[in-house]
């Protein structure tokens, strides 16, 4: 409940408090009186509403005895003003500006240029996904505390500098477009593969990212990479409902049952994908990965699908934005277009790549590779490295029954492929 309910919540909070880092505590007092209440009352019908109720009571509470936690906080000249906006009740009503929506004000303000790009990405995550700093440090193949301190120091920087929570007009808009397509790809990526807990896919985040994305492409219509990234998110997101099986195993790419993919976001995407290369964005990051993304929605059956052209644009994806996760990604489609033997020559130069020292997915990747060859001692390990790198449970489990076939096979003497 907490997942779905939270960024709304600070984002509601922030509209009212002008303050982002008390918005969150404001928020976090609201839940944890729910837990208080909730098992003895039962959960409320409409638990967004109640959390609302509850975090501006207690910021009532607290303005109505001049204790708003310290002088960091709101400016307590306004308290007149700001108690009125606390009493009124949650209507339906129209904001004035042409987006009308809570969160996206909430993605501007964190991805306000007084912030560095790595704490815009980092805050935004931490209030709009719901993210703990552990799974933005993994997202971002960084250690822990600097996503920590990243996220307190943006607070503290929003605060000092007085920033409005507004959509920002004319060229300031474009100059913050950029960190803003980034957090929402990343917040889409968290709903489509878990980086932790036990779900392999988070649904309410996806549709949180998608509603954001859609909202940008009113926003500024002649982006292209605003409406690539809408179409890479379209097409990722067509094939949902068949990435877990019945119990909410994950179900990988070439597995998935075909007819289970939303044709509906499939044609929604290549449009989208489409607009994006009419306005000239052909070659841009998020272009180029739709294009990636429109290859597997093309192709009816696995076997349908054209690696050597997937494999051609992840290419031209790494000498537009280097990456060495783009590298392996690479390695798996030549792998997939020439033969593992191609892949894994790819991959060798990866493994002393320092930011991919705790990727569980290169372990995993090389694993699957080595699988192929017939390497099955060499690919065991890999497996079973991969799952003690991974915090997800469901893919921990995968991972480790791949280990386990690999340790049968071994044991049944089964010999190098051809």
């Amino acid at each position: 409940m907490w997942r779905i309910e939270s960024a709304r919540l600070i984002a509601g909070l922030t509209r009212r408090v002008k303050d982002v880092g008390l918005a969150e505590e404001l928020a976090q007092d609201a839940l944890v009186i729910a837990l208080e209440r909730w098992p003895k009352t039962g959960i409320p019908d409409n638990p967004g509403a109640w959390l609302m109720a509850t975090a501006k009571h207690r910021a009532l509470d607290l303005l109505r005895r001049h204790q708003l936690l310290d002088e960091k906080h709101i400016e307590l000249g306004h308290e007149k003003e700001l108690e009125q906006e606390l009493s009124a009740p949650d209507l339906d009503e129209k904001l004035d500006d042409p987006v009308g929506d809570d969160l996206l004000r909430l993605v501007f303000i964190a991805c306000h240029p007084v912030l560095s790009t790595e704490a815009r990405v980092a805050l935004t995550l931490r209030l709009l996904g719901g993210l703990t700093t552990e799974e933005i440090a993994r997202a971002f193949l960084v250690p822990e505390p600097t996503i920590a301190q990243r996220v307190v120091r943006a607070k503290r920087t929003l605060q000092e500098k007085q920033v409005p929570f507004e959509v920002p007009r004319g060229p300031e808009l474009t100059e913050r477009l950029s960190s803003v397509l980034e957090v929402i790809y990343l917040i889409f990526n968290e709903g489509y593969a878990a980086t932790a807990g036990d779900d392999w896919v988070r649904p309410a985040l996806v549709e949180d990212a998608l509603r954001l994305g859609r909202i940008l492409v009113g926003l500024a219509p002649q982006v292209p990479e605003v409406h690539a990234l809408l179409a890479l998110m379209e097409l990722q997101a067509s094939r949902l409902r068949a990435r877990v099986g019945p119990d909410g195993e994950p179900i990988l790419l070439l597995d998935q049952d075909r007819t289970k993919w939303d044709r509906l976001l499939i044609h929604r995407g290549l449009a989208a994908l489409e607009r994006a290369e009419r306005l000239g964005g052909a070659d841009g990051p998020y272009a180029l990965q739709a294009a990636i993304a429109a290859c597997h929605a093309r192709a009816r059956t696995a076997e349908e699908t054209d690696w050597a052209r997937i494999a051609s644009l992840y290419g031209r994806l790494a000498a537009v934005t280097p990456s060495p996760v783009v590298e392996l990604n690479r390695a798996v489609a030549v792998a997939m277009a020439a033969g593992p033997a191609e892949g894994l020559a790819l991959i060798e130069p990866l493994r002393t790549e320092p930011r991919l020292a705790s990727y569980h997915l290169l372990p995993a990747v090389r694993g699957d590779l080595l699988f192929k060859l017939g390497r099955f001692d060499e690919a065991r390990e890999e497996f079973e490295r991969a799952a003690s790198l991974t915090r997800n449970a469901r893919e921990q489990k995968v991972l480790l029954e791949r280990a386990a076939q690999c340790r049968a096979l071994r044991g049944a003497g089964a010999g190098p492929a051809e």
